[in-house]
């Protein structure tokens, strides 16, 4: 499982550059998304455009990277493929993350609302 991730002033944008989260890889990607999270600031930016495929421990996954974030810290999520969004729409995942269009979109709402 490979995240990138780059700072900006308050915010974490990580990136999935695999297109895929999946059993396969699940506890990989809860274990790097601890790591950044840590040692992050209070927004972090999950940025899934590169997935195309999110299965059930994929979204669980996910979901266990939403609660390891620590008090204070928020966990968005940006730029999902239509497949994606579906799955985050049919099991109503969408009502509890923030989704965001884009990336860019995301970090400028940051800029916007400072």
């Amino acid at each position: 499982m490979k995240l990138n991730h780059q700072d900006f002033e308050d915010v974490r944008v990580v990136c999935v550059d695999e297109n895929r989260i999946d059993a396969a890889c699940a506890i990989q990607f809860k274990d790097e998304m601890r790591g950044l999270s840590e040692a992050g600031p209070s927004r972090i930016i999950l940025d899934l455009g590169n997935v195309e495929f999110l299965d059930s421990s994929g979204l669980g996954a996910v979901v266990a990277a939403l609660k390891a974030v620590r008090h204070g810290q928020r966990l968005e999520l940006a730029a999902l493929h239509p497949t994606v969004q579906r799955v985050f729409h049919l099991t109503r995942m969408d009502t509890v993350f923030t989704i965001h269009d884009s990336v860019s979109t995301a970090v400028e709402g940051v800029a916007n609302a400072s």
